[in-house]
């Protein structure tokens, strides 16, 4: 009887993909993961998240969406929701690559296909790489859970505001978020 062996893919080899592969796909432990396409109520979810936090992140940095990065260079490349990068780091990234390292913060919107290990998963790589901040957003349940590198998960609900020490000590409440979401 003889063993399978796989080998992982490295992100040069990713990288020579074609480019629709690219964009439906994570390089994820030098695994290449398929992501399936956002369904409306996510989409119009990242783009409200998006608004909300350009207006607080001012003259800081930039909060984009489908935001991709390498947090660690050879095997992995991540596609996540929403994320906020500091000027500082944005103006010191490769303007040819990707954003080496993790976003300072990061979001994450749940979807059908998420599982709790594969966002477990992702936190830890996250945290591991300079992500001062994780949110997963739940929108069934209408709460966010905010977790910081120090192991401390703090969840928002409706009526709370979530405050953000990166943006220089502004807030944003939950309200906000999910209003006008059906």
């Amino acid at each position: 009887m003889s063993a399978t062996t796989t080998r992982l893919m490295t992100f040069a080899e990713f990288e020579k993909l074609p480019d629709e592969a690219c964009r439906r796909h994570e390089l994820r432990h030098g695994e290449l993961v398929e992501v399936p396409p956002p369904v409306h109520p996510h989409i119009w979810l990242q783009q409200r998240l998006v608004r909300l936090l350009d207006r607080r992140a001012e003259n800081k940095g930039v909060v984009g969406m489908e935001v991709s990065f390498r947090p660690f260079a050879e095997y992995e490349f991540y596609r996540v929701d929403v994320a906020y990068v500091s000027y500082e780091r944005w103006n010191a990234a490769n303007r040819t690559g990707n954003l080496r390292g993790s976003p300072e913060l990061i979001v994450e919107i749940l979807s059908p296909s998420n599982t709790l290990a594969e966002m477990n998963d992702r936190k830890k790589i996250f945290f591991e790489s300079g992500c001062l901040e994780f949110w997963l957003v739940d929108l069934i349940n209408r709460q966010i859970d905010v977790s910081t590198p120090d192991g401390v998960t703090t969840t928002y609900r409706a009526g709370q505001t979530i405050p953000l020490p990166l943006f220089g000590g502004a807030a944003l409440p939950v309200d906000d978020i999910f209003n006008g979401l059906e």
